[in-house]
């Protein structure tokens, strides 16, 4: 089961039985810390992506790994 899936399980548990997060995270075997983490989308990632579909649709026979270089050469990270 992924972070997420069981993140939400754990929420659930919390109100379905009331229970501290600190018992529901051993029971359903899932570390406090992944409890708690909110994942971040960063700034430029909507840019990257158009920018991914634009060199995808002048090139579309190029696979992951060259549009990858493609990138890289543009200065992306």
């Amino acid at each position: 089961m992924s972070p997420a899936r069981k993140r939400a399980a754990v929420g659930h548990l919390q109100e379905q039985f009331d229970a501290s997060e600190r018992r529901v995270c051993e029971v359903v075997d899932q570390p406090r810390s992944t409890q708690r983490y909110a994942g971040r989308i960063q700034d430029d990632e909507p840019k990257l992506v158009a920018r991914m579909l634009e060199l995808v649709r002048q090139r579309p026979r190029f696979g992951y790994r060259r549009i990858a270089a493609l990138l890289r050469a543009e200065g992306w990270k």
